[in-house]
């Protein structure tokens, strides 16, 4: 009798365990949640190539392609520096981005864009960032992570997504700076309930009566590290796309050897 008390136990521990992790996981809050979204590790001193296509109502496409450089910084590693080249075609090649996203809620964050045709490096005002990135569907403040401290959430329903649980929450900006740097009033988005990766949203741009709706195509693991290789932004009014931006990322590689030099305007002017 003893005995198999002995092993019930273990047996009953561990039940009560997964009952007890799955009842918190359903009573996680819409913050909570994202909480555990911005703190999902998203590698470190990484490179990668993009590919960038831009698709206009009629159809029309233009191929773009980048290579960009990312590596984490400040006390913490909260902070993060990026940079991206465009490499092709000739009309666009040279033209860098630099971006320094600090996780200081307080704190505005910094982008410059290099347009070698002017062979000028133009600082990304506030008053800016809501505009379109290089033609695309993607705004400057779509480059940073938003700071949670802005805005205010609720979970709104489970669903799935693709054969996925995934969490629907709602956020909406809790002031108007928010929302005259991001353009967006509102948005939706569907957060895996595996990963904590966001896969799908819906964005509502404050002027034009738009919505953005940006789509995670494919999602990998390398190294450990999950990460859209494949994702698109589509701008609609209504039923009708008005215009997309499919990205593709390739060559993705974490802990690489980067200096700080890498992340600089002197570089950014120098070049890839």
């Amino acid at each position: 009798m003893r005995k198999m008390v002995s092993r019930a136990l273990p047996v009953l521990f561990i039940s009560l365990f997964v009952i007890v992790q799955s009842a918190y996981a359903e009573t996680l809050s819409a913050r909570q949640i994202m909480d555990r979204v911005d703190a999902v590790d998203d590698g470190d001193h990484a490179t990668q190539d993009m590919e960038m296509v831009l698709i206009d109502k009629r159809g029309n496409q233009r191929v773009r392609h980048l290579t960009s450089f990312s590596r984490d910084e400040g006390k913490n590693g909260k902070d993060r520096h990026s940079i991206m080249f465009f490499v092709s075609p000739t009309d666009v090649k040279n033209t860098g981005f630099l971006t320094y996203d600090y996780d200081d809620g307080d704190k505005d964050d910094d982008q410059w864009l290099y347009l070698p045709a002017l062979k000028k490096t133009k600082r990304i005002a506030s008053s800016d960032k809501s505009s379109s990135f290089m033609g695309s569907d993607f705004t400057y403040a779509d480059m940073t992570k938003r700071k949670l401290d802005n805005y205010g959430y609720t979970l709104l329903k489970e669903d799935e997504v693709k054969g996925q649980k995934v969490w629907v929450i709602e956020s909406v900006p809790n002031n108007e700076k928010e929302i005259k740097e991001t353009g967006y009033t509102k948005s939706v988005v569907f957060v895996r309930q595996d990963n904590y990766i966001v896969i799908r949203s819906v964005n509502w741009v404050k002027k034009g009566k738009k919505l953005k709706y940006m789509e995670v195509k494919k999602l990998e693991k390398i190294d450990g590290i999950w990460i859209a290789t494949a994702l698109d932004m589509a701008t609609k009014k209504g039923k009708k796309t008005l215009h997309k931006t499919e990205l593709r990322f390739s060559n993705v590689k974490f802990n690489q050897a980067l200096n700080d030099d890498m992340f600089s305007v002197r570089r950014l002017e120098k070049g890839i």
